[in-house]
């Protein structure tokens, strides 16, 4: 699988996403703070690996204290865990893996841990994290392939593949579950505006798979739509709402518009750590504003004019009632999604 993201015993090795699809390049981020400033400037991406990597980002932190006993280092703990929250405020992925570190570090506090065996369980449980996403990625991708036609268009918005998780993918992990059934499927891609991770990512992994892909600029989706190459949609997310309303890369929410308009199901596959009970409906989504010259240059080169007026929100909400189904390890679930969630929460326990 592509190496999004590994420990290597000195720090934690990205492939660096924003060299991509031209440069395979790697970077070593050797402390917690290199972590969080991998996150923040996309070097990694996707909920799913941005949750591991905080998750590392927390064991690098711990390996490399200067604190003598487990009572020193808590402060600390509590410093890293704050630097690595602020880094991307949507992906709730963050937010889940920081919560269950907290929650280790108190478990062993309260049992008297030493400050090594404090460190030891901590990479453990960020090695944890890293196997349960791929497994996770592959029992999604199996109880989603069966929604995906025989042979067809899938549409897929922004990079929701094994780049975006620790291995396999969500989004793509389905088609990928799909095609290893015999399914014939061809992905279009949009490209994605303005960070490009369509035209970029999903385009470069799929090719590495062997997958058909056509990349296709945002604004073609509803007249391939309409001329019926398109039979499905899948795509990612960042985080899922209580009722079902779904936090992806902004333009998601037109995708789904144009499907529901055109009669074609639109799926959301996320592991369940994407999913956010104690948010009770989309509007409560915080959405990150990333960069302006993410919009204003591509490349190096400036696009628009000096002085003007820019708007990048990273995000999008797609209110649930567009959502044909959510996919995740769990299960497929279906509206009312508010019952669905809840009832898939209480019988995993």
């Amino acid at each position: 699988m592509i190496p999004t993201l590994n420990w290597t015993g000195d720090g934690v090795r990205f492939l660096d996403q924003t060299k991509l699809p031209l440069e395979e390049t790697y970077v070593l981020a050797a402390d917690y703070e290199q972590v969080a400033e991998a996150i923040k400037t996309m070097v990694v991406r996707g909920a799913p690996a941005i949750g591991v990597s905080a998750a590392y980002g927390i064991a690098l932190g711990a390996k490399k204290t200067k604190a003598g006993t487990a009572e020193e280092f808590a402060p600390e703990f509590e410093k890293i865990c704050a630097r690595l929250a602020s880094t991307r405020p949507t992906a709730v992925n963050l937010f889940w893996a920081i919560d269950r570190m907290k929650s280790l570090l108190a478990k062993l506090l309260g049992s008297g841990a030493t400050l090594g065996q404090i460190q030891e369980k901590i990479l453990a449980e960020a090695h944890a994290m890293y196997e349960e996403d791929i497994a996770a990625c592959k029992t999604m991708g199996a109880h989603g392939a069966g929604l995906l036609p025989e042979q067809g268009g899938v549409l897929t918005h922004c990079n929701a593949g094994a780049l975006a998780t620790c291995g396999y993918g969500t989004a793509l992990g389905v088609v990928r579950a799909a095609v290893e059934r015999g399914k014939r499927i061809h992905v279009y891609a949009d490209e994605t505006r303005p960070f490009l991770q369509g035209a970029r990512l999903t385009a470069w992994e799929l090719m590495a798979d062997g997958i058909p892909t056509t990349v296709i600029c945002d604004n073609m989706a509803a007249s391939l739509m309409r001329a019926g190459r398109i039979q499905a949609v899948v795509v990612g997310a960042d985080r899922i709402a209580a009722n079902g309303d779904t936090a992806n890369k902004i333009g998601t929410y037109n995708v789904a518009i144009l499907a529901h308009a055109h009669g074609i199901p639109f799926y959301v596959a996320a592991p369940w750590s994407t999913i956010d009970l104690a948010t009770a409906t989309g509007e409560a989504i915080p959405i990150e504003e990333r960069p302006h010259a993410e919009v204003t240059h591509h490349a190096g080169k400036q696009l628009t004019p000096n002085g003007v007026g820019i708007s990048n929100p990273a995000f999008d909400v797609t209110p649930a009632k567009y959502v044909t189904a959510i996919i995740t390890e769990r299960g497929v679930l279906r509206a009312p999604y508010r019952e669905s969630l809840r009832e898939m929460e209480l019988v995993a326990g």
